[in-house]
Protein backbone atom coordinates (compact mmCIF):
# COMPACT_ATOMS: atom_id res chain seq x y z
CA UNK A 1 0.00 0.00 0.00
CA UNK A 2 1.52 3.15 -0.70
CA UNK A 3 1.28 6.55 1.65
CA UNK A 4 1.52 9.77 2.52
CA UNK A 5 2.78 11.80 5.60
CA UNK A 6 1.94 14.88 6.88
CA UNK A 7 4.73 17.12 8.47
CA UNK A 8 3.77 19.83 10.81
CA UNK A 9 6.35 21.89 13.24
CA UNK A 10 5.16 23.26 16.44
CA UNK A 11 6.04 23.94 19.75
CA UNK A 12 6.48 21.06 22.18
CA UNK A 13 3.46 22.71 24.38
CA UNK A 14 1.15 21.74 21.84
CA UNK A 15 2.28 18.82 19.89
CA UNK A 16 0.55 16.28 21.66
CA UNK A 17 -2.43 17.72 21.37
CA UNK A 18 -2.11 18.48 17.47
CA UNK A 19 -0.84 14.26 17.13
CA UNK A 20 -4.49 14.06 18.96
CA UNK A 21 -6.29 15.83 16.12
CA UNK A 22 -4.28 14.23 13.68
CA UNK A 23 -5.29 10.78 14.78
CA UNK A 24 -9.18 11.97 15.24
CA UNK A 25 -8.81 13.17 11.57
CA UNK A 26 -7.96 9.39 10.29
CA UNK A 27 -3.91 9.32 10.35
CA UNK A 28 -2.58 5.97 10.43
CA UNK A 29 0.00 7.07 13.13
CA UNK A 30 1.32 9.39 14.59
CA UNK A 31 5.13 10.33 15.42
CA UNK A 32 7.12 13.56 17.44
CA UNK A 33 10.21 13.90 15.98
CA UNK A 34 13.05 16.68 16.61
CA UNK A 35 12.50 19.88 14.30
CA UNK A 36 15.99 21.27 14.53
CA UNK A 37 18.52 18.66 15.85
CA UNK A 38 18.26 19.37 19.48
CA UNK A 39 19.86 16.79 22.20
CA UNK A 40 17.13 14.73 24.77
CA UNK A 41 17.96 11.88 26.93
CA UNK A 42 15.36 9.67 28.46
CA UNK A 43 12.77 10.81 30.71
CA UNK A 44 12.06 10.28 34.22
CA UNK A 45 9.19 7.24 34.53
CA UNK A 46 5.78 8.16 33.70
CA UNK A 47 7.14 11.59 32.13
CA UNK A 48 6.50 12.75 28.52
CA UNK A 49 9.75 14.84 27.01
CA UNK A 50 9.45 16.78 23.09
CA UNK A 51 12.01 18.90 22.14
CA UNK A 52 11.31 22.62 21.91
CA UNK A 53 10.59 22.31 18.26
CA UNK A 54 8.79 19.11 17.33
CA UNK A 55 7.97 17.81 14.06
CA UNK A 56 4.41 16.12 14.32
CA UNK A 57 4.21 13.47 11.64
CA UNK A 58 0.72 11.92 10.36
CA UNK A 59 0.56 8.72 7.95
CA UNK A 60 -2.24 8.37 5.88
CA UNK A 61 -3.46 6.39 2.89
CA UNK A 62 -2.01 8.08 -0.55
CA UNK A 63 -5.19 8.68 -1.96
CA UNK A 64 -6.81 10.49 1.05
CA UNK A 65 -7.39 13.89 0.43
CA UNK A 66 -5.84 16.78 2.86
CA UNK A 67 -6.38 20.11 2.12
CA UNK A 68 -9.67 20.17 4.31
CA UNK A 69 -7.57 18.54 7.10
CA UNK A 70 -4.77 20.70 6.29
CA UNK A 71 -7.52 23.28 6.92
CA UNK A 72 -8.63 21.93 10.36
CA UNK A 73 -5.03 21.90 11.89
CA UNK A 74 -4.21 26.14 10.74
CA UNK A 75 -7.69 26.60 12.49
CA UNK A 76 -7.11 24.77 15.67
CA UNK A 77 -3.28 25.63 15.73
CA UNK A 78 -3.21 29.66 14.46
CA UNK A 79 1.06 28.69 16.20
CA UNK A 80 1.52 26.88 13.46
CA UNK A 81 3.19 28.11 9.85
CA UNK A 82 1.07 27.15 7.10
CA UNK A 83 4.06 27.57 4.77
CA UNK A 84 6.14 25.26 6.60
CA UNK A 85 3.60 22.30 6.50
CA UNK A 86 5.13 19.28 4.47
CA UNK A 87 3.45 16.55 2.35
CA UNK A 88 5.77 13.61 1.51
CA UNK A 89 5.13 10.68 -0.90
CA UNK A 90 6.11 7.12 0.47
CA UNK A 91 7.07 4.63 -1.93
CA UNK A 92 4.83 1.97 -2.25
CA UNK A 93 7.03 -1.10 -1.27
CA UNK A 94 7.64 -3.54 1.35
CA UNK A 95 9.25 -2.21 4.26
CA UNK A 96 9.33 -5.07 6.25
CA UNK A 97 11.34 -7.21 2.85
CA UNK A 98 13.18 -3.51 2.51
CA UNK A 99 14.28 -3.52 6.31
CA UNK A 100 15.23 -7.72 6.01
CA UNK A 101 17.21 -7.32 2.24
CA UNK A 102 19.49 -4.40 4.44
CA UNK A 103 20.02 -6.86 7.99
CA UNK A 104 23.48 -8.02 6.70
CA UNK A 105 25.35 -10.73 9.27
CA UNK A 106 27.77 -8.63 11.11
CA UNK A 107 31.10 -9.64 13.31
CA UNK A 108 31.98 -8.70 16.56
CA UNK A 109 35.32 -9.68 18.03
CA UNK A 110 37.46 -12.37 16.66
CA UNK A 111 34.90 -15.31 16.76
CA UNK A 112 31.19 -13.75 16.70
CA UNK A 113 28.82 -13.41 13.94
CA UNK A 114 25.27 -12.28 14.40
CA UNK A 115 23.33 -13.58 11.42
CA UNK A 116 19.73 -12.93 10.08
CA UNK A 117 18.13 -15.78 10.43
CA UNK A 118 16.71 -15.35 6.56
CA UNK A 119 20.68 -15.09 5.02
CA UNK A 120 23.84 -17.69 5.15
CA UNK A 121 26.32 -17.65 7.10
CA UNK A 122 29.51 -15.96 5.90
CA UNK A 123 31.94 -18.19 7.99
CA UNK A 124 30.39 -21.55 9.14
CA UNK A 125 33.36 -22.12 11.61
CA UNK A 126 32.80 -19.04 13.71
CA UNK A 127 30.33 -18.69 16.37
CA UNK A 128 27.07 -17.97 14.42
CA UNK A 129 23.88 -16.48 16.26
CA UNK A 130 20.82 -16.46 13.94
CA UNK A 131 18.60 -13.60 14.52
CA UNK A 132 15.14 -12.72 14.04
CA UNK A 133 14.47 -9.70 16.49
CA UNK A 134 10.66 -9.32 15.67
CA UNK A 135 9.48 -6.76 17.87
CA UNK A 136 11.93 -6.95 20.25
CA UNK A 137 15.40 -4.85 20.26
CA UNK A 138 18.22 -6.34 19.74
CA UNK A 139 19.84 -6.82 16.54
CA UNK A 140 23.36 -5.83 16.76
CA UNK A 141 23.20 -2.87 14.15
CA UNK A 142 22.83 -0.12 17.91
CA UNK A 143 26.14 1.26 19.17
CA UNK A 144 25.15 -0.18 22.55
CA UNK A 145 24.63 -3.87 21.29
CA UNK A 146 27.65 -3.66 19.49
CA UNK A 147 29.76 -2.71 22.43
CA UNK A 148 27.93 -5.30 25.00
CA UNK A 149 28.72 -7.99 22.04
CA UNK A 150 32.50 -7.51 21.30
CA UNK A 151 32.69 -7.50 24.73
CA UNK A 152 31.64 -10.65 25.47
CA UNK A 153 33.47 -12.22 22.48
CA UNK A 154 36.66 -10.95 24.49
CA UNK A 155 35.61 -12.48 27.70
CA UNK A 156 35.87 -16.50 29.07
CA UNK A 157 31.71 -17.44 29.24
CA UNK A 158 33.08 -20.96 29.78
CA UNK A 159 30.69 -22.54 32.65
CA UNK A 160 29.64 -19.02 33.44
CA UNK A 161 25.82 -18.57 34.93
CA UNK A 162 24.59 -14.94 32.89
CA UNK A 163 22.05 -13.14 33.79
CA UNK A 164 20.64 -11.16 31.11
CA UNK A 165 18.42 -7.90 32.67
CA UNK A 166 16.29 -6.68 30.04
CA UNK A 167 17.17 -9.43 26.90
CA UNK A 168 15.01 -7.90 24.58
CA UNK A 169 15.32 -10.12 21.18
CA UNK A 170 18.09 -12.34 23.54
CA UNK A 171 20.62 -11.04 21.12
CA UNK A 172 23.42 -10.96 24.31
CA UNK A 173 22.31 -13.95 26.25
CA UNK A 174 21.96 -15.82 23.12
CA UNK A 175 25.44 -14.90 22.02
CA UNK A 176 26.55 -15.35 25.72
CA UNK A 177 25.57 -19.49 25.95
CA UNK A 178 26.81 -20.22 22.38
CA UNK A 179 30.69 -18.57 23.28
CA UNK A 180 30.52 -20.70 26.29
CA UNK A 181 27.86 -20.02 29.03
CA UNK A 182 26.26 -22.94 30.99
CA UNK A 183 23.20 -20.82 31.93
CA UNK A 184 21.40 -17.77 31.42
CA UNK A 185 18.48 -16.23 32.47
CA UNK A 186 16.69 -13.30 30.66
CA UNK A 187 14.34 -11.16 32.13
CA UNK A 188 12.06 -8.27 30.38
CA UNK A 189 9.00 -6.48 31.02
CA UNK A 190 7.70 -6.94 27.93
CA UNK A 191 6.35 -10.48 26.77
CA UNK A 192 6.86 -10.06 23.47
CA UNK A 193 10.82 -9.44 23.65
CA UNK A 194 10.51 -13.22 26.10
CA UNK A 195 8.54 -14.67 22.70
CA UNK A 196 11.07 -13.23 20.71
CA UNK A 197 13.78 -14.75 22.96
CA UNK A 198 12.80 -18.20 23.36
CA UNK A 199 12.43 -18.32 19.36
CA UNK A 200 16.49 -16.76 18.97
CA UNK A 201 16.94 -19.76 21.57
CA UNK A 202 15.05 -22.46 19.80
CA UNK A 203 16.99 -21.13 16.54
CA UNK A 204 20.37 -21.29 17.67
CA UNK A 205 19.58 -24.61 19.37
CA UNK A 206 20.27 -23.22 22.89
CA UNK A 207 17.17 -23.12 24.47
CA UNK A 208 17.66 -25.59 27.06
CA UNK A 209 19.67 -23.24 28.38
CA UNK A 210 17.89 -19.91 28.54
CA UNK A 211 15.55 -19.09 30.99
CA UNK A 212 13.04 -16.42 30.37
CA UNK A 213 10.96 -14.57 33.45
CA UNK A 214 9.16 -11.62 33.33
CA UNK A 215 10.43 -9.12 36.51
CA UNK A 216 7.71 -10.64 39.15
CA UNK A 217 8.32 -13.62 38.08
CA UNK A 218 12.36 -13.23 38.29
CA UNK A 219 14.25 -16.03 40.58
CA UNK A 220 16.51 -14.74 43.50
CA UNK A 221 20.61 -15.67 42.41
CA UNK A 222 23.99 -14.67 42.15
CA UNK A 223 25.53 -14.96 38.68
CA UNK A 224 29.02 -14.68 37.17
CA UNK A 225 28.02 -12.00 34.68
CA UNK A 226 25.44 -9.78 34.90
CA UNK A 227 24.23 -8.01 31.24
CA UNK A 228 22.11 -4.97 31.51
CA UNK A 229 21.63 -2.87 28.22
CA UNK A 230 18.44 -0.59 28.82
CA UNK A 231 19.03 3.02 29.42
CA UNK A 232 20.45 5.05 32.42
CA UNK A 233 17.42 5.99 34.03
CA UNK A 234 16.59 2.22 34.80
CA UNK A 235 20.24 1.76 35.43
CA UNK A 236 20.31 3.86 38.29
CA UNK A 237 16.57 3.16 39.53
CA UNK A 238 17.18 -0.51 39.73
CA UNK A 239 20.69 -0.21 40.76
CA UNK A 240 19.99 -2.93 43.82
CA UNK A 241 17.95 -5.75 41.81
CA UNK A 242 20.95 -5.52 39.11
CA UNK A 243 23.67 -5.67 41.59
CA UNK A 244 21.84 -8.66 43.76
CA UNK A 245 22.26 -10.75 40.65
CA UNK A 246 25.60 -10.21 40.74
CA UNK A 247 28.21 -12.43 43.04
CA UNK A 248 31.25 -11.77 44.67
CA UNK A 249 33.57 -10.89 42.26
CA UNK A 250 31.53 -11.07 39.30
CA UNK A 251 31.48 -9.09 36.25
CA UNK A 252 28.83 -6.42 35.50
CA UNK A 253 28.21 -5.46 32.12
CA UNK A 254 25.89 -2.25 31.53
CA UNK A 255 25.31 -0.29 28.28
CA UNK A 256 22.35 1.78 26.88
CA UNK A 257 24.02 4.57 28.37
CA UNK A 258 24.93 8.00 26.56
CA UNK A 259 28.69 9.50 27.30
CA UNK A 260 27.07 12.56 29.12
CA UNK A 261 25.23 10.38 31.56
CA UNK A 262 28.14 7.79 32.45
CA UNK A 263 29.37 9.81 35.85
CA UNK A 264 25.72 9.53 37.30
CA UNK A 265 25.49 6.06 36.62
CA UNK A 266 28.62 5.07 38.18
CA UNK A 267 28.14 6.63 41.21
CA UNK A 268 25.35 4.57 41.83
CA UNK A 269 27.22 1.62 41.74
CA UNK A 270 30.60 2.34 43.03
CA UNK A 271 29.97 1.67 46.77
CA UNK A 272 30.06 -2.07 45.23
CA UNK A 273 32.16 -2.51 42.01
CA UNK A 274 35.48 -1.53 40.56
CA UNK A 275 34.98 -0.03 37.10
CA UNK A 276 37.13 -0.79 34.12
CA UNK A 277 38.43 2.34 32.15
CA UNK A 278 35.11 3.62 29.86
CA UNK A 279 34.62 2.53 26.33
CA UNK A 280 32.80 4.66 24.14
CA UNK A 281 31.25 4.44 20.32
CA UNK A 282 29.63 7.51 19.24
CA UNK A 283 27.63 9.14 21.96
CA UNK A 284 26.88 5.85 23.96
CA UNK A 285 29.63 4.34 26.10
CA UNK A 286 29.77 0.61 28.09
CA UNK A 287 30.60 0.34 31.44
CA UNK A 288 32.14 -3.14 32.44
CA UNK A 289 32.72 -3.47 36.48
CA UNK A 290 33.68 -6.20 38.71
CA UNK A 291 31.65 -6.97 42.22
CA UNK A 292 34.10 -6.26 45.17
CA UNK A 293 34.53 -9.20 47.76
CA UNK A 294 33.70 -7.11 50.32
Amino acid sequence: MAWQQLKININANEAEALGDLLTDLGSQAVTFVDAKDTPMYEPKPGEILLWPDTQVVGLYNADEKLISLISEVIKNFPSVNSSEIVLDQLEDKDWEREWMENFHPMKFGERLWICPSWRDVPDISAVNVMLDPGLAFGTGTHATTSLCLTWLDNTDLHDKVVVDFGCGSGILGIAALKLGAKRVIGIDIDPQALQASAENAKRNGVNDRLYLYLPHDQPKMEADIVLANILAGPLKELSDIISRYCKKNGSLLMSGILEAQSDSVMQVYEKQFSFDPIVINGEWVRLSATKNRK
